[in-house]
């Protein structure tokens, strides 16, 4: 009998390939997202269900997940994709930007879990994969609101891997590296207030360096991720992270071998802060 993976923020990105590759290989995907209407690439495949899921928004979720199952009868996998980062001055951002970003990063991640988790439970079997990024284990300027969100994310799966365990639940992390997505795009929300002058060599600093060619060309392709995905899903083992990208895995074993000072230096001499 094929397995069902619940997947959410399938619009784009990682989540569509995600859900594209899982259904490539005999798989059934919820493929969620905010506006399923406006789906073209996923629809028309008798794998895939499109429906509308926002983590903000309770009655979606409860209403997906159900869906999901009224569909494909069971779903073994929760992935929990959806999410955004918000970057800037923490000053810049009015508290209700602060608040998404951890309604959606955070709370959201936590809803939707606890949705799918009776399920799971009742099932004896499952597994839950939360979307991390480096970012969830170092840190880079003006990123307060989403290495926050992510390092929450890191906390949240690592205590529930222990916990799930006596109901026959895996929890997987996937730490991304840089993804070759339009930098200013949809996924990120940037703040910024030129009045506040002190910052502003930081903010430049950080379009300069991240918008350079050397960054951009290290960026891996969401299809990258996604197969690390599949293969966290499939491995049978219960590992706990996996990094997902050549810049990722550099940077996160730089980070595990240096100390907070020589790390944190030689991110100020990258950035030339």
């Amino acid at each position: 009998m094929s397995k069902t993976i619940l997947i959410t923020g399938a619009s784009s990105g990682i989540g569509k390939e995600t859900a594209k590759l899982f259904a490539s290989r005999g798989w059934q995907v919820v493929a969620t997202m905010r506006s399923p209407q406006d789906e073209v690439d996923l629809v028309g495949n008798d794998n895939i269900l499109v429906t509308r899921l926002d983590v903000t928004d309770t009655a979606s979720i409860e209403d997906a997940v159900a869906k999901g199952i009224e569909k494909f009868g069971k779903i073994d996998v929760l992935l929990n994709n959806a999410g955004y980062g918000a970057y800037g001055p923490l000053e810049a951002f009015p508290m209700e930007r602060i608040r998404r970003q951890f309604d959606t990063n955070v709370i959201g991640l936590l809803e939707t879990t606890k949705a799918v988790l009776p399920h799971l439970r009742a099932q004896g079997a499952g597994t839950i994969v939360n979307i991390s990024s480096i970012g969830g284990q170092m840190t880079f300027p003006l990123g307060a609101l989403y290495h926050g969100s992510k390092f929450a994310v890191e906390g949240i799966s690592e205590s529930l891997h222990y916990e799930l365990a006596a109901a026959g639940i895996k929890v997987k992390i996937i730490e991304p590296g840089m993804i070759a997505t339009d930098f200013g795009g949809r996924s990120f929300d940037f703040v910024n207030d030129e009045a506040l002058s002190e910052y502003q060599p930081v903010v430049q600093a950080l379009f300069t360096t991240w918008g350079g060619e050397e960054a951009t060309s290290r960026a891996s392709q969401p299809i990258v991720v996604a197969e690390i995905i599949y293969g966290a899903v499939t491995d049978g083992t219960d590992t706990l992270r996996y990094r997902a990208g050549a810049d990722a895995v550099e940077l996160l074993n730089n980070r595990k071998a240096l100390d907070d000072k020589a790390f944190i230096d030689g991110m100020k001499d990258q950035f030339g802060l």
